[in-house]
């Protein structure tokens, strides 16, 4: 994927985290998704492959081209797909989702998650991915909103821990908000019959995979990845962090309860004009 910096850095940790994540949130976010045999999906920042494989589980007989920026990545997702899905069909391909090599109406349908908050201008991706996209195709988005979080015990000083990671995301060119904006994104970009879902993910004592899997090692060890920049641009200091911090694990500790969503869009190709 195109960015103008990945505010999550590209640690082993990361390549963890969002392991977590996908398998964690694979039936929410999954739901629904699946391709028919034989149809083109183009996977566009496919990262380390982490949603790669669940795309491949649940479509076995589709045939996928995963896309994204960085070689490492595609080395990572290589192995991951090989390992967990060795029946999936997937070419790995090296491109800048800007200036992709392939042909006119190429795929029958794209496949987007937790790509767009990391571009300064998604409305101008989602246009020009419609290039790739035959006329009556889709597309499938999915992002989140950090601003949809809500946990007991509330903490201002939680809050303001996140709102760090949102302002350092914005600070690097993306939003930590978009979920909240699918809709009028994909209509402004040409696409037809959009459909956005809210995908809710809330995690309680009695359900500790979630509370483990999310809360902990998915959303709290992203924040707490950017401690260091967050610090370095004097957004807070080490008292306040910390107490943030603290304040976010009590929410998966007993007793505490997590609340987030995510927004999945689904919205067809019309095939009329071309992308701006």
């Amino acid at each position: 994927m195109t960015t103008v910096g990945y505010v999550h850095g590209y640690s082993a940790h990361e390549t963890r985290r969002l392991g977590d994540q996908a398998d964690t949130l694979a039936q929410l976010l999954h739901a629904g998704t699946t391709y028919p045999a034989g149809s083109r999906v183009l996977e566009v920042g496919c990262g380390t492959g982490a949603q790669t494989v669940h795309l491949a589980t649940s479509s076995p007989d589709a045939h996928f081209v995963a896309v994204d920026v960085s070689d490492a990545s595609l080395a990572q997702a290589r192995s991951r797909v090989a390992a967990r899905a060795p029946w999936a069909q997937v070419d790995w391909v090296r491109a800048d989702l800007h200036d992709l090599p392939f042909a006119d109406a190429e795929f029958d349908h794209l496949f987007v998650c937790f790509v767009l908050e990391h571009l300064p201008d998604p409305a101008r991706a989602l246009a020009g991915l419609r290039r790739v996209l035959r006329p009556g195709g889709t597309v499938t988005v999915i992002e989140g909103d950090h601003g949809s979080a809500l946990f007991h015990p509330d903490s201002s000083y939680a809050h303001a821990v996140i709102g760090h990671q949102v302002r350092l995301q914005s600070a690097a060119g993306g939003n930590a908000l978009l979920g909240r904006q699918l809709q009028p994104l994909l209509t402004g970009a040409d696409y037809a019959d959009v459909v956005v879902e809210p995908r809710t993910m809330y995690a309680d004592d009695t359900r500790p995979t979630l509370v483990d899997g999310f809360t902990r090692n998915t959303f709290i060890a992203m924040v707490e990845s950017v401690r260091d920049e967050a610090l370095a641009a004097g957004l807070t200091n080490r008292a306040d962090w910390d107490r943030g911090i603290a304040d976010l694990h009590r929410t998966a500790a007993d007793g505490g309860t997590f609340l987030y969503t995510f927004f999945k869009a689904v919205a067809v190709n019309p095939g009329a004009g071309r992308p701006s």
